[in-house]
């Protein structure tokens, strides 16, 4: 399922280009700004969000490509699942415990990217703010906050920003995303 084994020669990229993908995305999922201005919370499983969600969005953006950017959506998901492990195990989960622990977090992984994929086909972000609101916020209500509205635009301008990268900038491990402070009707 995670392709952990693979061999170094069948990788897409250089070990090096996916840890700088992947360290990008981890860095974005730190941003203050998502745990003071959109109202994720600043706990384990909020910020097990966000990676997820900047995953996610990575991912997506290499999946419909060719076999190398295939290759590479793979690669990413493989630091993820990699990443994931080792910060179960460095929290002092068991070694028996992690292999179904990681069960839940490819079942969450690939639930998320659904629902995201789903969202995002829609013309407007209601589905997206329902998304970010029960996956993200962790809140059922029928009307997204205005938390989950901003996400859900910080996410729409996010996976553009992604469509329009090509893949020569993400092949030498540049993944510019926009800045989550600057909103879409500040501009």
């Amino acid at each position: 399922m995670f392709n952990l084994f693979r061999s170094s020669k069948t990788r897409a990229m250089s070990r090096a280009t996916i840890e700088r993908l992947y360290g990008a995305i981890v860095a974005q999922s730190r941003r203050a700004d998502f745990y003071t201005d959109f109202g994720v919370p600043d706990t384990l499983e909020g910020r097990f969000e966000m990676v997820v969600l900047h995953t996610v969005l990575a991912c997506r953006r290499l999946k419909g490509g060719d076999a190398l950017e295939r290759a590479m959506s793979q690669d990413i998901f493989d630091a993820f699942a990699a990443d994931m492990d080792a910060a179960m195990r460095e929290i002092g989960i068991g070694d028996l415990t992690v292999p179904k622990k990681m069960k839940k977090i490819g079942e969450a992984f690939f639930g998320r990217a659904a629902a995201y994929d789903a969202a995002l086909a829609e013309a407007d972000d209601a589905a997206l703010a329902q998304a970010v609101s029960r996956n993200i916020l962790s809140a059922g209500e029928a009307e997204p906050s205005p938390e989950a509205v901003a996400l859900a635009a910080y996410v729409r301008v996010a996976a553009a920003t992604l469509d329009a990268t090509p893949f020569e900038v993400l092949a030498r491990g540049v993944l510019e995303l926009p800045d989550p402070a600057v909103r879409e009707n500040e501009t």
